[in-house]
């Protein structure tokens, strides 16, 4: 009985061990953050629902009469989708895709200040193609297009926090 008990509690001495802990709340260095992006942005309307729902007291500002107020701007200069064929089949016909989501950013302050240099982030995936089932394959692109927005919203979270404003 008593080699059960330890056995059952031996995960959790490792992983406590290796110091792995839940991401938790994110803790950022400026206590409001304006969002410089076209409102048919998609990326920029996932960052600011991200940045709303992560519990954390950063206060995300859109009004433009609001920008002086905010400790740093952030710039999203380009939102890019492509879609580049790769294979072909002995025919000519394309048999598969790359899909691309590339952005470039910035983080600044009001006065100007670099927090984060200009910045460009890239997610790729494959897909595979068929002509017969077009219908189902622009489905699958739209939901690999959603998935990388994800994973660069997920990563500017990751980069916002870790920035620190010079005093």
């Amino acid at each position: 009985m008593n080699k059960r008990i330890l056995l059952s509690l031996a995960p959790v001495a490792l992983l406590s061990a290796c110091g792995f802990r839940l991401r938790g709340v994110p803790e950022f260095g400026f206590g409001s953050l304006y969002i410089v992006a076209p409102a048919s942005s998609p990326l920029a309307r996932e960052l600011q629902r991200t940045l709303d729902g992560s519990g954390s007291q950063l206060k995300v500002l859109r009004d433009p009469a609001s920008m002086p107020t905010a400790e740093a701007i952030f710039d999203l200069l380009q939102e890019q989708q492509e879609r580049v064929v790769v294979g072909l089949n002995a025919s000519g016909q394309v048999r598969e895709l790359q899909l691309r989501l590339r952005i470039k950013f910035r983080l600044r302050t009001p006065a100007g200040a670099e927090l984060i240099p200009e910045t460009e982030l890239l997610q790729q995936r494959d897909i595979s193609y068929n002509e017969t089932i077009a219908l189902a394959k622009e489905a699958e692109e739209a939901l690999l297009y959603r998935n990388m927005r994800t994973d660069l919203v997920q990563q500017l979270m990751r980069r916002l926090s870790l920035t620190r404003p010079a005093k």
